[in-house]
């Protein structure tokens, strides 16, 4: 046997083991190959949490919240789950935000108060701002149709004819854009009421703006006028009216057509 003739039946042989190979890698053969399986997908829960940040002192509504998948893991009793209570509108019924929420934040007893609960009232608070109450009648308090969460002006009708000669009045508006806290006892709009009338409206200022009212108080009759609800921009406005000038917070001078009149000075006043 010549070289020629080895080396051809060397090259066949080694074609007919890598054809060998080729087939058996094709019919499934060889080593098999081992994939890794994906763990289970942990156990979660939809519980309620804030969709966009809220301001405390605002009534929770079905916008401000949303469901939201949690690790059963850290999920506490404190949760609202939407297997307690798959009803959006029905778990949020009556809440306000006692502390500042932000978006993905649980809503929980810790930052929202019932309107049923005590210390109900100092929650619907805006921080800074105090809640003050004054009379009000029918005539003053815009024929009974003021309602929770009202914005209103606040006007003073006072004397100014300093007892000579004939009665003269005048009125200032000392407040505008007041939000209205409750009437009477009542801090909550119902959904069929349209109007509640009252002997005491509560009314939300600065501590500035409280004086100021308790001061005209004592100058006078106060009245409340009801704003449109789109002339709103939520923030009180005081004015200081022509009978408050000087250094004397107490002081009242009144001026008319330019020309002063008299002053008088508050009860109380220092």
């Amino acid at each position: 046997m010549n070289v020629t003739r080895i080396a051809i039946l060397s090259v066949a042989a080694i074609a007919a083991g890598a054809a060998a190979l080729l087939v058996r890698g094709m019919l499934g053969g060889g080593t098999a190959v081992v994939e890794a399986s994906a763990p289970p997908p942990p156990a979660v829960t939809e519980v309620l949490v804030a969709s966009k940040a809220v301001a405390p002192g605002r009534v929770l509504e079905v916008d401000a919240v949303r469901w939201e998948a949690w690790p059963n893991g850290s999920v506490t009793d404190t949760f609202i789950t939407k297997t307690s209570q798959p009803d959006m509108g029905k778990a949020i019924e009556g809440m306000v935000v006692r502390s500042p929420l932000v978006s993905g934040q649980p809503i929980t007893n810790a930052n929202i108060v019932k309107t049923d609960a005590k210390g109900f009232m100092s929650a619907t608070i805006t921080p800074g701002m105090r809640a003050i109450s004054t009379p009000i009648t029918v005539d003053s308090g815009v024929g009974g149709f003021l309602l929770p969460n009202d914005r209103v002006d606040v006007i003073l009708t006072h004397d100014v004819s300093s007892g000579n000669g004939p009665k003269m009045f005048a009125a200032d508006t000392i407040l505008r854009d007041v939000r209205l806290l409750a009437v009477d006892q009542t801090s909550q709009t119902k959904d069929d009421e349209q109007s509640q009338v009252g002997k005491t409206a509560t009314l939300e200022l600065t501590p500035a703006q409280a004086e100021l009212l308790q001061q005209a108080h004592a100058a006078g009759t106060l009245s409340l006028t009801l704003r449109s609800l789109g002339d709103s921009t939520d923030q009180t406005l005081a004015s200081i009216p022509s009978w408050r000038t000087g250094n004397n917070p107490s002081a009242f001078t009144i001026i008319r057509y330019g020309v002063v009149r008299g002053a008088d000075k508050l009860a109380g006043g220092r």
